[in-house]
């Protein structure tokens, strides 16, 4: 089975760049929005990633014919590139700005396609209630697959109405930058699907990463969630700001960016949530109880990160 035409449940953060890098590789890609209010959300948000990608694609040109980093998702071969692949690349921000569709009937939306990809937030029963909607919706031939961060897809394979067909395809954020993708299955997956998917994603762009092993979290967020709690849990117990953590990470570890900047990255309603998830943070004089106070007072102040122009730090 060849995958070509891709529906992006949710155009949240990572669900438009999702959308936009299948849409920049050729692909033909719906996204399902819930309102006319979150269709506009969505728009703004491919609106920003139009601006992104031409600016990547300019910065190419300075690593033509060299090994030098770049942008892999956007392009992996600069050292026999020319200054006629950098017009193509444009060409092809230009096709995926103009032809991505935004729907809000779910039905319209997975209509006839090869691949939907579930990106909705981390709320177990959101998920639940989502898929028991979409299972008699979706053609039999669909594959369905998950872009859950910290949840377990064995948790909603039976609500899909197709556990064979059904797996997780995580992203990471910033994925024209950061291009793994994790493909991990169930205990009812089909061994068929996780190929289709690995093809899939190489031809994205992507680098696919086999999990064995069903984990919450993946790899890439075993490793992440604990080192964002720890960095989080410092400045809940007022050990020290977050400028000061990032400094202090930055600089011991030679790393581009700390916790709380790839917390603004990321969003805090995404942090919030997977905290939210952690039984823990129902006492509220316990480490993780601080984080989801001083995330939910960040939400409520409209502090949710980059996008909104304040998380941790101002933008």
């Amino acid at each position: 089975m060849e995958i070509k035409r891709v529906t992006i449940a949710g155009g949240g953060v990572l669900g438009s760049q999702i959308a936009f890098q299948s849409a920049f590789k050729g692909f033909d890609v719906t996204v399902w929005a819930r309102s006319e209010e979150s269709k506009k959300r969505v728009q703004d948000r491919f609106d920003a990633l139009y601006v992104t990608y031409k600016e990547e694609v300019e910065k190419l040109r300075s690593v033509i014919g060299t090994d030098k980093a770049h942008a892999q998702g956007i392009l992996k071969d600069t050292k026999n590139a020319s200054s006629d692949t950098i017009q193509k690349l444009y060409d092809d921000v230009e096709k995926a700005y103009k032809n991505i569709k935004i729907e809000t009937s779910l039905k319209d939306a997975v209509k006839g396609r090869d691949l939907v990809i579930e990106s909705l937030s981390e709320n177990k029963d959101l998920k639940i209630d989502f898929y028991k909607t979409l299972a008699p919706l979706l053609d039999e031939e669909t594959i369905l697959a998950t872009n859950t961060s910290s949840l377990l897809p064995s948790w909603f394979m039976d609500y899909t109405g197709r556990p064979e067909k059904y797996l997780a395809l995580h992203f990471a954020n910033r994925i024209w930058v950061k291009n793994p993708v994790e493909i991990m299955v169930t205990s009812k997956t089909d061994g068929k699907y996780p190929e289709i998917l690995k093809e899939f994603a190489l031809n994205i762009g992507m680098v696919p990463i086999m999990i064995k092993k069903e984990v919450p979290g993946y790899v890439m967020n075993s490793l992440l969630i604990p080192f964002l709690m720890a960095g989080m849990g410092l400045l809940a117990n007022g050990v020290a700001d977050a400028e000061t953590i990032d400094k202090d990470w930055k600089l011991t570890m030679c790393a581009p960016i700390g916790p709380f900047e790839e917390l603004d990255y990321i969003g805090v309603p995404t942090a919030y949530h997977v905290v939210k998830n952690n039984p823990q943070s129902a006492d509220p004089n316990s480490t993780m109880g601080k984080i989801k106070a001083m995330l939910e007072k960040m939400i409520s102040e409209g502090k949710t990160g980059r996008e909104a122009g304040e998380g941790f730090y101002k933008y």
